[in-house]
């Protein structure tokens, strides 16, 4: 499918702030069934931009605004080819080893819901292990966009049973990892094939390490394996390790923030040659 994004996201500031840095995950790599035709980032003010790669390997671009400005505007537009692969993830640039994500930080670290849940996955193949602890999620955790913060750990979105996709995808990892299977957070984006292409914010998914396959995607928000409507951009331990968006400032009074994502796409068509 081919995937055309445009994500915008406004900083507005009661007072101009002297200085602003910001930390993007915005720029998808390309891999086995997804490769990026074209992306950029835009900005509405002077500042700098500069890339790397962080310690995840994905993609980032520090931000730098040295001159004040009560507004800061960051648009990111780009073109994606994708292929369904039945949520296998490979070829994926500066991958780590898997045991890496093993780890708990505070945002996955678990208690006795996410216990209980990573119970119900039964003693099955790892791979059947997963797939029923997503679509347990999927039957008995509630979407909510206004559950929970940016900084909500796994555990209370799970005892609380509802939360936004980025709690689901916290929680999935968690319970993975009890399980004894190397689990991530993903972010990226969804074209959404009932027409709800404007969207308030990205999407988040979870991706586990199943031996025989290699890294494998789960989307418990919608019970499914990504396919190709899914563009991944960044992946880490949690939240904090794959967000779009993160930063300082200095000054600026209150920050009031918006946050615009619009996904369409064009199914791939196959062209016979006689």
């Amino acid at each position: 499918m081919r995937l055309d994004v445009h994500y915008r996201t406004a900083y507005r500031y009661d007072e101009a702030p002297q200085r602003v840095i910001q930390l993007l995950r915005v720029t998808p790599p390309s891999f086995s069934g997804q490769s990026v035709i074209d992306w950029r980032i835009d900005m509405d003010c002077d500042a700098r931009l500069r890339e790397a790669r962080d310690g995840y390997g994905n993609i980032v671009h520090m931000l730098y605004l040295d001159r004040p400005a009560k507004e800061l505007r960051i648009t990111v537009c780009g073109r994606v080819v994708t292929e369904d692969r039945a949520g296998i993830v490979q070829g994926v640039p500066h991958d780590l080893p898997p045991p890496i994500f093993l780890r708990d930080t505070p945002l996955t670290a678990p208690g006795p819901a996410i216990r209980a849940l990573a119970q119900s996955a039964g003693g099955g193949a790892p791979l059947d292990r997963v797939h029923a602890l997503s679509a347990r999620l999927h039957a008995t955790m509630r979407f909510d966009a206004g559950a929970t913060e940016a900084d909500t750990s796994a555990e209370h979105a799970c005892a609380e049973g509802h939360g936004v996709c980025q709690d689901f995808a916290q929680v999935l990892a968690s319970a993975a990892r009890l399980n004894g299977i190397p689990a991530r957070y993903v972010s990226g984006h969804l074209f959404r094939r009932d027409g709800a292409h404007d969207q308030s914010a990205a999407h988040a998914w979870t991706e586990a390490w199943i031996e025989e396959l290699g890294w494998v995607g789960f989307d418990p928000v919608n019970g499914i394996c990504p396919d190709d409507a899914y563009i991944r951009v960044a992946s880490g331990l949690d939240y904090r390790d794959a967000a779009p968006v993160a930063g300082a400032r200095s000054g600026g009074g209150t920050e009031h923030l918006s946050v615009e994502v619009a996904v369409t796409g064009v199914q791939a068509q196959t062209q016979h040659q006689s």
